[in-house]
This record gives structure tokens, C-alpha cells and sequence, in this order.
């Protein structure tokens, strides 16, 4: 809870910077990011612009993020086993193949809901550019069952296991994320005064929890989604 306390830290910081009033945003957006799983979301967001032309914006909300699939692969998810690391160094470190395990299920069903950071960069009034992701927030979901396939432990290989949906998320840097999380990058445009059409890419980490302690006392496993994206969005 450290790391939450920190961020919440960040964000009053940033909100104490030189914003340009005229150029602050606030919007709803609803977005559909689909092939490969199918995954829409909602969220209310709110921008400051930065400086006095308020070109660059830093920003923050509420974002419920659906994502479901069907015949999935959950992989090991922590990073202590992924690349044996944990840090930032994780990114740079190549995985450990043996410390892999897989939870396979007919589908997969999870909604999160979390507080999102917003970077954008606005060239004119019409045409932005910008990046999200998830920080902090709750999943919730069904639970599902499927064969776990070991890969050092007979006694577990191809037993059938049960897993719902990780319940806390929290951004920290790649595998040691925790939880389920969405990331988009993205352009915009806007139509009018009130209505702007996005579209880029989704990036979501889907984490699953088993009911029980399996192979490397590990029971937390995940899948990664790279999906196209199109959205609306509507300013207040």
C-alpha cells in the first residue's frame, strides 16, 4: 500500500503545477477495442493543460474496462518468476522459459475499474495525440475453470484448477504489475466543440488468481492484449 500512497502523492504534486486554465478538458469517453478478445470501456476524464498555451496536458479519472475471450492461456504472472527480477530492471531482462506455467480456459470474463494517467498533446484545436494507463483500482469477475499444465510438478500437470479475477491492480513496471490494467495510445480528433472520434491501439494485462497455492508457490497467472481501438468521446 506504499506505492499507492506514493502515487496519490504524485497526483496531488501535479495538480499543484502552472495550468492553463482555458485549456483544461473534461470529457466521457466510450471506446471498443476488439480481435483478438473483445473489450469496451467507459470513463470520465479530466485534463489540465500545462503552461500558458496548454498544448501539453497531464490528467486523470475513472475508467470501467470489460475484456472478455474466449479460449485463453494464462501464463505465470509475477515477475520474480517471469525474470527472476523485480524493478524496473525487469524490462531488460530475458524470461525464465522453466519458470512458466499455464492455466488453460474456455474463456475469460473480467471487469476493472480504475483511476487512469493521462500525457496528451494537443497540435491545434482539431488534432491530439496522447497515452493512458491504468494505476490503481478493483477487478471483479466469475470464476473458470481449466487444465493446468505444470512444468515441474507431475502430481499437478493437467489437474483441473479454478481462478477469478485478480482483485487489486496496481501499476508498477511491466510483470510486476498487479491485476488487470488497460493502456491506450492513441489520435483524436475532434468534429466539433463536443464531439471527438479516437482510434489507436489497447494494450491489457488480464490477471487471474487460482483458488489454490500451485508450482513455485505461485497463483496469480495473466494473458497480454495488443487490440485496435476506436472510441467517441464528448466534452463537457
Amino acid at each position: 500500500m506504499n506505492k499507492v500512497t506514493i502515487l496519490l502523492v504524485i497526483m496531488l504534486f501535479i495538480s499543484h503545477l502552472s495550468f492553463s486554465q482555458t485549456k483544461n478538458q473534461r470529457y466521457a469517453d466510450l471506446s471498443i477495442a476488439a480481435v483478438g478478445g473483445f473489450s469496451p470501456a467507459l470513463s470520465y476524464n479530466y485534463n489540465w493543460g500545462l503552461g500558458k498555451r496548454g498544448k501539453f496536458k497531464i490528467g486523470t479519472g475513472i475508467r470501467f474496462t470489460y475484456f472478455s475471450k474466449g479460449k485463453t492461456d494464462l501464463i505465470t504472472a509475477p515477475a520474480s518468476l517471469t525474470s527472476g527480477e523485480k524493478g524496473p530492471q525487469v524490462l531488460f531482462t530475458e524470461n525464465i522459459l522453466s519458470n512458466f506455467d499455464t492455466l488453460k480456459v474456455s474463456k475469460i470474463g473480467a471487469g476493472y475499474i480504475n483511476i487512469p494517467i493521462h500525457l496528451q498533446y494537443s497540435f491545434n484545436q482539431k488534432f491530439e495525440i496522447g497515452f493512458n494507463i491504468d494505476a490503481v483500482g478493483l477487478s471483479f469477475g466469475s470464476k473458470q475453470s481449466g487444465t493446468f499444465y505444470a512444468s515441474d510438478s507431475r502430481s499437478l500437470n493437467k489437474t483441473t484448477q479454478t481462478a477469478k479475477p485478480t482483485t487489486f491492480n496496481l501499476l508498477l513496471v511491466s510483470d510486476n504489475d498487479l491485476g488487470s490494467l488497460n493502456s491506450e495510445l492513441y489520435a483524436r480528433y475532434w468534429v466539433n466543440d463536443k464531439i471527438g472520434i479516437r482510434a489507436g491501439l489497447s494494450f491489457q494485462f488480464v490477471e487471474y488468481t487460482t483458488d489454490k497455492i500451485l508450482t513455485f508457490e505461485n497463483d496469480r497467472f495473466r494473458t497480454k492484449s495488443l487490440l485496435p481501438m476506436v472510441a467517441i468521446s464528448y466534452k463537457f
